[in-house]
Parts: structure tokens; sequence; C-alpha cells
């Protein structure tokens, strides 16, 4: 291979990877009312459409874009306890479990001391298998923003991305429900310079090409609405992925430990195919043996 097809290679891989990662409140948005009253209010507003809407599940899944920066946002009921949500997510313990479920994800291992870890190390690549020395990881700081009896915010910081891209953000709050449910709002966000808008707009031509997100947008012909593309349709695609990952990992979690990984990988598979035309990548065969052979991996690496 010629050291010109190493590099298109090496930049196809890259925009993959700011296509799959997830990043919240950089440049578009961090948000200000973090607090549970905010959380409690932005639910009330969105009752009409958690109660009726194309997901068939309580699910709101929103995008923006900005010059040097795109984000998405996942509003959810969860059904599952407010002290359950947050026990599993206080910490960045059980993270890895989640974010491993995501195609791109290859390992993921906590950071900053045995018992007491501050932070995560993920390596993101292709969809298909990858030795982890050929993947990018992203070293991401974990804080426990806010943690009281109404309320929960985390986030997960990581400045600096391969091409130049930065502020690789994940942010999740949680409120709790009647009836032993969940309010959740996740959202995703990463910077880019030029490097990296021309890394994913070749993404975006080439293997990428043809892929929407969820939300419908007017045409410029004003003709029938049309899926969101481009880099908001990225972000909302994987907005969706993670949302259904900590999904898949809350319901694992009332089987038996021996039985939980299998669990949760084949719900967030069978999760991703009810919505194919933005989801479906590859084959169920395929992703199991992938995703436990990256788990025995990272097992043997502990």
């Amino acid at each position: 291979m010629t050291q010109a097809s190493r590099k298109s290679i090496s930049r196809q891989a890259a925009a993959g990877l700011m296509a799959a990662t997830f990043c919240v409140g950089s440049a578009l948005a961090a948000p200000n009312d973090a607090g549970a009253t905010a959380l409690q209010a932005k639910y009330t507003a969105l009752a009409p459409q958690l109660a009726r809407n194309e997901f068939q599940r309580p699910l709101v899944i929103e995008s923006s874009e900005a010059a040097n920066a795109v984000s998405g946002n996942a509003y959810a009921v969860i059904n599952y306890p407010f002290s359950a949500v947050t026990t599993a997510f206080k910490t960045p313990d059980n993270w890895c479990d989640v974010l491993m479920l995501h195609l791109n994800t290859k390992f993921c291992r906590t950071t900053g001391g045995t018992g007491s870890p501050t932070g995560l190390e993920v390596s993101i690549g292709k969809k298909g298998p990858q030795e982890v020395k050929d993947a990018y990881t992203l070293a991401f700081d974990f804080k426990l923003a806010s943690a009281t009896p109404d309320h929960m915010a985390v986030q997960l910081n990581a400045d600096k991305g391969p091409l130049g891209t930065n502020n690789y953000r994940i942010n999740l709050r949680v409120v709790p429900l009647a009836g032993g449910k969940t309010f959740m709002h996740l959202q995703y966000s990463y910077g880019y310079g030029m490097a990296g808008r021309v890394a994913m707009q070749g993404y975006l031509s080439t293997v990428g090409s043809g892929k929407t997100g969820f939300t419908l947008v007017d045409t410029p012909a004003g003709g029938e609405k049309t899926y969101v593309d481009g880099m908001r349709g990225a972000v909302e695609r994987n907005t969706m992925r993670y949302y259904l990952a900590i999904d898949a990992y809350m319901a694992s979690l009332a089987a038996p430990p021996a039985e939980q990984l299998e669990k949760r990988l084949q719900q967030w598979f069978d999760a991703t195919e009810r919505y194919p035309r933005q989801l479906h990548e590859i084959e169920r065969t395929a992703y199991l043996t992938m995703k436990r052979s990256e788990h025995r991996r990272q097992q043997a690496a502990e």
C-alpha cells in the first residue's frame, strides 16, 4: 500500500470517528439550566411529542449545527427508577459497558486509579473488527456536576481529537418521574476545524452517502419534507445509538451477572434494527461476534 493510500484510509477512518463519536455541550450549547426545575419543565413542554411520535417510544431527537460544531440531543422517558439510573452512571465505572455497545467503539477503560476512577479512555474506529492500536483513543475527564435527591448531571469531556477536532462532550442529566420512571437528557457535540470538516465531507460523500438522521426538514424547492442529512444527520444517528445503549444497559441489570453482556448486546442490536434507514450497518451475527471478541479483549487487558 502506498503512503498516499494509507493517508486516504486514515482520513476516512478519522471522518468515521467524527461521525461516530459522542460529545456534548461544546461550542454549540452547554446548558446553563442544569437544575431539576428546568429539566422537569422540559419534560412538561415535550409531553405531547413524547406521547406520540415516529419512534414508537417516549423519545425526542433534536440537533443543531454551527460554523465549527455540531450537537445532538435525546430527551426520553426510561422505565427505570431514578435511584437505579443515578447509581449506574454517577461514576465512570459502568460507562464502558454502555459505550462498547456502539459499533465503532473498539476498547474502553477507566483511568485515574483503582477504586476511584476519574475518566475514561475510549478507542473509536471502524464498524468492523479492528486492532486497538489502529483506532483513535480519546481521553475523557469525568465530572459529577450535580447529585441531589431529584437531579443528577454528569459530564465527560475530551478536549482533543483527531484531525483538529476538539471539545468532545457527553452530558447526561436525569430527574425522577412518577411511577418509578426517569426523564433523561443526553447531549452529544464536538468542534472541528477545516481539516475535520474536509474529512467529514469526504465521509459523507462516500461511505456515508445517502444516510439520514431523524428530523424532518423542509426541502429548498418547498416540496415534501425530507430527513436531515450531512453532519446533523450523523450526530442524530449516534445520539440515538447512545440513548439505546443506555436503555439496553439498564435493562440488562435485571439479568444474572453472567447473562448481562449477552442481554444488552441483543437488546441494543434489536433496538437499532427498528430504524433500519438510519441505523442498519451490519448483520446480527457479525455484530455479536465482533462485540463478544472485543469484550474478551477488554477482559484480558484488565
